[in-house]
């Protein structure tokens, strides 16, 4: 079992930067990805950004350039830093871990094993 707990989130104002943080716990040893989602009021859970053990990471082209993910695998946490950030990022933001997440699927929900708690980014104009 792995547990996944976030932190960080809170309110920014547009074109301002704010730092996510998820901290893993338990068995963690057979994690091959970690990634960010997040879900909107009325939208469905879309992908944001994933990072394998191989050090591979890919954004979604809605992040791509204002997004970076990292991780900090002696202390077990991901992080993911936003910045430039619009009103149309306002979410909660889940962090997620998978064992063998399928080649080129690495941003879909369903290919992840265990899930934060999540935490909310509003984002104000």
């Amino acid at each position: 079992q792995v547990q996944l707990v976030e932190s960080g989130g809170g309110s920014v104002q547009a074109g301002g930067s704010l730092i996510i943080s998820c901290a893993a716990f338990g068995y963690t040893y057979n994690i091959y990805c970690m990634g960010w989602f997040r879900q909107a009021p009325g939208k469905e859970r879309e992908g944001v950004a994933a990072i394998d053990s191989d050090g591979n990471i890919i954004y979604a082209d809605s992040v791509k350039g204002r997004f970076t993910i990292s991780q900090d695998n002696p202390e077990n946490t991901l992080y993911l830093r936003m910045d430039s950030v619009k009103p149309g990022d306002t979410a909660v933001y889940y962090c997620a871990a998978a064992y063998t997440p399928r080649r080129g699927r690495e941003l879909l929900a369903e290919e992840y094993n265990y899930w934060g708690q999540g935490t909310q980014v509003t984002v104000s104009s």
